[in-house]
């Protein structure tokens, strides 16, 4: 009888990515995908643990399939992901009903594990690091027609910037080799990918030694990827302002697929932070960056990341990151409070600043760039986007279609099913005050 597997994921895009390679592996060994966790033989929760909050959630929703365990004896919990390998066996110790603890570069062993359990042993712990295994499978076509995918290029992260526990969960950096990528790309251009957003924890870190001690890096791999005819965009998520160097803006030049947007976190705007942060770059740098890239494409827009609440954060230096965040003009952009992570340098600072006085900072940044992101959406009414049409959705009983701009706006049109997979033009007509936009096709 054929198992039913509830997988549940919390975190960045690399997780989701991680989510949809065990659904593939567990596809291709005869596992159903169950959406309904209460019927489910298989409950597989894939963590983050880049903040504090997000650490919580694990263990309040562990809680609530601990009465589905109750109910039965034979349901197998496996907790896998960032957490998982920061807490490792302390998961176990606070709940002691779960069967599997894996990692995010041991999840192509997950059949294999789940095979053992009620045999000689009913827990297993596996969140070995430095490895690609997991992406040695064969291709397996989603049911849901998509042209859009992720596609992982490098794994782990070599900066242990003081606030991050990335380096120490997913491990140091390890590049896929590069054929392994290209022909996983080929293979979703075959069925209908037309738009790939290549994924890292730094992705312009991307490095593999050729014959003869030939280098080949990022930029390589983005001009291989152009060549590839059924591809018509390219993005990536996420780079580092410190590896972002002129080979990578000169790209944009010779490259029309890669988008006319990019998101390159900053993290704040003051360089005693950055400083503190250990960063590797200054304000100043980063600002030659976005103006090269400007001079090359007038047009681009820009994203970034902020935290906000770092210790030893003055009034100062979050008056430079608001004085920054309009100086760029960045559109949308994510924001967090500081969180405190185990492992890492900045854990050791004094962290004096109250919570109350965060959240705060938090705010005011927030409404910055929500009031930016609108600003960016009114100067779009009237103009002319390409978009990649996506799907179709019944809109006031009509079937209105749907693709994304460069700059990741949702549009509406009115359209047929002869223009999905294809890149159109039309022009924005209206604009919601919230996501999407309303567009007329040309």
């Amino acid at each position: 009888m054929k198992k039913k597997v509830y997988i549940k994921t919390w975190g960045c895009q690399m997780n989701d990515h991680d989510s949809h390679l065990i659904q593939n592996i567990l596809i291709k060994e005869k596992y159903i995908i169950e959406i309904n966790p209460e019927i489910s033989d298989i409950l597989i929760l894939n963590t983050c643990s880049i903040r504090e909050k997000a650490q919580k959630k694990v263990f309040d929703q562990l809680g609530r399939w601990k009465k589905f365990k109750e109910k039965n004896k034979n349901l197998i919990i496996a907790v896998g992901g960032c957490l998982a390998t920061q807490e490792g066996i302390k998961i176990y110790n606070r709940a002691p009903f779960i069967n599997i603890i894996f990692g995010p570069q041991t999840i192509q062993k997950l059949p294999h594990l789940f095979k053992k359990i009620n045999k000689k042993k009913n827990f297993f712990i596996d969140i070995k690091l430095n490895s690609l295994e997991k992406f040695n499978l064969n291709f397996v076509k989603t049911p849901k027609k998509k042209y859009i995918e992720y596609v992982s290029i490098i794994e782990g992260c070599n900066q242990f910037c003081s606030f991050c526990i990335v380096p120490y969960t997913r491990g140091k950096e390890i590049s896929r080799p590069s054929n392994d990528i290209l022909n996983e790309i080929k293979k979703l251009s075959n069925h209908g990918i037309r738009e790939v957003i290549l994924l890292g924890q730094n992705v312009n870190a991307y490095y593999e030694k050729k014959k003869h001690n030939k280098i080949y890096d990022f930029c390589d791999l983005l001009t291989d990827i152009s060549k590839i005819k059924k591809i018509f965009r390219i993005r990536y998520i996420t780079s580092h302002p410190k590896k972002f160097h002129n080979k990578l803006i000169k790209l944009y030049q010779k490259i029309p697929k890669l988008v006319n947007f990019l998101h390159l976190p900053v993290q704040s705007g003051s360089d005693n932070i950055l400083k503190s942060m250990k960063r590797g770059y200054t304000i100043s740098q980063y600002e030659k960056i976005i103006s090269k890239l400007k001079k090359i494409r007038p047009n681009m827009t820009f994203s970034s990341d902020f935290i906000v609440g770092y210790p030893g954060e003055t009034e100062k230096d979050f008056k430079n990151t608001l004085d920054f965040i309009k100086k760029i003009n960045f559109d949308t952009s994510f924001s967090f409070l500081y969180s405190k992570r185990p492992k890492t340098k900045a854990a050791k600072l004094n962290d004096s600043i109250s919570l109350e006085k965060k959240k705060k900072r938090l705010q005011i940044l927030q409404k910055q760039i929500k009031l930016q992101a609108l600003q960016w959406r009114r100067r779009m009414l009237g103009t002319i986007q390409q978009i990649l049409v996506e799907g179709s959705n019944i809109l006031n009983n009509t079937i209105e279609f749907f693709g994304k701009t460069e700059n990741n706006r949702r549009v509406y049109f009115l359209g047929n099913e002869k223009h999905l997979g294809t890149l159109v033009n039309v022009k924005i007509i209206n604009i919601n005050y919230h996501s999407f936009l309303k567009g007329k096709l040309l």
